[in-house]
């Protein structure tokens, strides 16, 4: 009985959110009245926290106790790693998407994708190039293979805007000369 009210909770929470935040909040009210280390209730509530009202770091704590919960609550990881991608924790974001790689029936290609954003921001472009390619072999279906593209064009814009295509161009065009001119 206890878990028919908890789960009715839940899905009623996450039927809610987020287009009606106050039936939000109230259903994972009664959820972790039922259930206080609910790790999908603490979740969802890490997400209210991180991307309605832009508080990082309560977000956080919310993220932090679900794991503390139960380390293979595989909805956490996503969620978690946007958090501190967007709060500049590139320590902390590196350490969990090495660790949620680990986990068996993660989503390799979503936490993959993570690494990618995580890589963009350090301006890492060539290592996030690399990724993409393993993110393609655990893509299996048609709306990723979309978002990848997507991807990859804008971090090939990222690396013009930097230099980085003009000096490998460059390179390449100086080996073409020293040829030419052994050749003569």
């Amino acid at each position: 009985m206890k878990t028919d009210k908890l789960d009715k909770f839940l899905f009623q929470a996450m039927d809610a959110y987020p287009s009606y935040l106050e039936e939000t909040v109230e259903s994972l009210g009664y959820a972790l009245s039922y259930d206080e280390k609910n790790t999908m209730a603490l979740c969802l509530f890490g997400r209210l926290y991180a991307e309605q009202l832009y508080d990082y770091e309560s977000a956080k704590m919310y993220f932090e106790q679900a794991l503390s919960e139960n380390i293979n609550a595989l909805e956490v990881y996503p969620y978690f790693i946007d958090t501190l991608l967007i709060n500049e924790d590139y320590g902390q974001a590196g350490k969990l998407i090495d660790f949620a790689l680990t986990i068996k029936g993660c989503n390799k290609a979503e936490i993959l994708l993570k690494k990618v954003m995580f890589l963009e921001r350090k301006r890492d472009f060539k290592q996030a190039k690399a990724v993409l390619k393993e993110v393609k072999l655990h893509s299996y279906n048609s709306d990723l293979h979309y978002f990848i593209s997507d991807t990859e064009k804008r971090i090939k814009e990222k690396m013009e805007l930097t230099g980085l295509k003009k000096d490998k161009e460059k390179a390449k065009g100086k080996k073409k000369t020293k040829s030419k001119k052994k050749n003569k």
